[in-house]
């Protein structure tokens, strides 16, 4: 079977951001099936370039990196997505236009997988499999306009008007609907979806030492004789970070020296944060950069625990979001702020703290505990690790999503 699958934001071992579908399509290489990949050649994260675009000037003689057997062709795009919500939709919308045209000549099509958000892409996808007679595989990851108009992002009454037919237009014509979170099914059955399938998000467990101490990042960033508390992923609008910041300082007025804070990764509000807390003089907050995936291990190491937080919004209580599996996979306890369906995974799993979102003092509180026992927090992370290795490694879950190819294929 030959899968293309449209993704912007396709990130793979050796890159920031979530690698989800760099991981499934090394899988399904694996396996015997063809993954050609069309992505963008900028980190939808850092903004950095990735690799040259991926094409000739004659259109059947494109190339493209081998990444784990899996080919890579990086498309054409407009690169100031971090400027603004317009300067986004135009980045989506060059990619959407540049990626079908690249589809055209990917040859022998058998299933077409488009990926939202940005749910641009979906009409790539789905155009591509109309033309090449294939069956399109349209995979849901956030719900999109819904979460757009729930931060603020997305205001104007006729683009939310035409971003919700455009989501029911795709739903409907999808020949499946996948969903990472079971949070999202009744969402897309009552805008059209017939056939849903979940395939949650996981990780991969032996990507991960839960017996590591993550000694070099403790060393680089002088932690050595600190509780860690760290928080990975993207620095955005929907992260809610000051609250964490507003944790902080509390931690810091009652001499909770031995507490430090480490927000890794990267985003348009990072200058923000980084702003904020030199004003509040947070000596208890670090900042380090983005890392490729395949280095979050050492860092995730370094932990002592880990923060997933989300804005307090009824949207965000669908979510299953990637950092926390990882952090389970590491073995490390998981200080959650987010309410929801991944609260109930939490809790199964006995692997962390609940926090009630957008209340700093409930999350500074929930650090509190995890430190001041870390023998119990110790335990919690390997909770966390055997409930993920038996429910949600990649392993389980990747078996699952060929199951949905083979079986969208007859």
């Amino acid at each position: 079977m030959h899968i293309l699958i449209i993704h912007q934001a396709f990130a793979s071992l050796n890159e920031p951001g979530g690698t989800r579908h760099h991981e499934f399509a090394r899988l399904l290489s694996s396996r015997g099936h063809q993954v050609t990949v069309i992505a963008s050649p900028v980190s939808y994260i850092t903004g950095a370039p990735l690799a040259p675009v991926g094409y000739s000037p004659h259109l059947r003689s494109k190339w493209g990196e081998m990444e784990g057997g899996v080919r890579v062709i990086r498309a054409s795009v407009y690169t100031a997505h971090h400027k603004s919500f317009v300067h986004r939709v135009l980045a989506f919308i060059s990619f959407m236009a540049s990626s079908f045209w690249l589809g055209l000549g990917v040859k022998n099509v058998d299933v077409v997988w488009g990926t939202s958000p940005p749910i641009f892409q979906g009409v790539t996808a789905w155009a591509l499999a109309r033309l090449r007679g294939a069956k399109f595989l349209f995979e849901v990851r956030d719900l999109w306009p819904q979460f757009a108009v729930a931060v603020g992002v997305l205001t104007n009454p006729i683009l939310i008007r035409m971003s919700e037919w455009l989501e029911r237009f795709l739903y409907r014509r999808a020949d499946r609907v996948m969903v990472n979170s079971p949070g999202f099914w009744e969402h897309v059955e009552a805008r059209g979806a017939k056939r849903v399938e979940l395939v949650p998000n996981g990780a991969d467990p032996s990507m991960f030492d839960p017996n590591d101490d993550g000694i070099k990042f403790r060393q680089s960033y002088k932690l050595q004789d600190k509780f860690v508390v760290l928080y990975a992923g993207a620095h955005g609008m929907s992260n809610d970070l000051g609250v964490v910041l507003e944790a902080a300082k509390m931690l810091q007025q009652v001499t909770v020296t031995s507490i430090q804070i480490v927000l890794l990764g990267d985003g348009k509000e990072k200058a923000n944060l980084q702003a904020q807390a030199d004003a509040m003089g947070l000596t208890n907050v670090t900042f380090a950069p983005s890392v490729p995936k395949a280095e979050m291990a050492g860092a995730l190491a370094a932990a002592d625990s880990c923060i997933a937080i989300l804005k307090p919004l009824d949207e965000y209580k669908t979510t299953y979001p990637n950092k926390v599996f990882d952090y389970m996979a590491a073995g490390r306890p998981v200080v959650l702020s987010i309410d929801g369906v991944i609260r109930e995974v939490v809790e199964a799993a006995g692997c962390g703290i609940f926090a009630e979102p957008g209340n700093p003092s409930a999350l500074a509180e929930a650090i509190r505990t995890l430190a001041a026992d870390k023998d119990k927090a110790r335990q919690m992370g390997l909770d966390g690790r055997k409930y993920l290795e038996e429910n949600f490694s990649r392993t389980v879950i990747g078996e699952k999503l060929l199951g949905l190819l083979e079986e969208i294929k007859k």
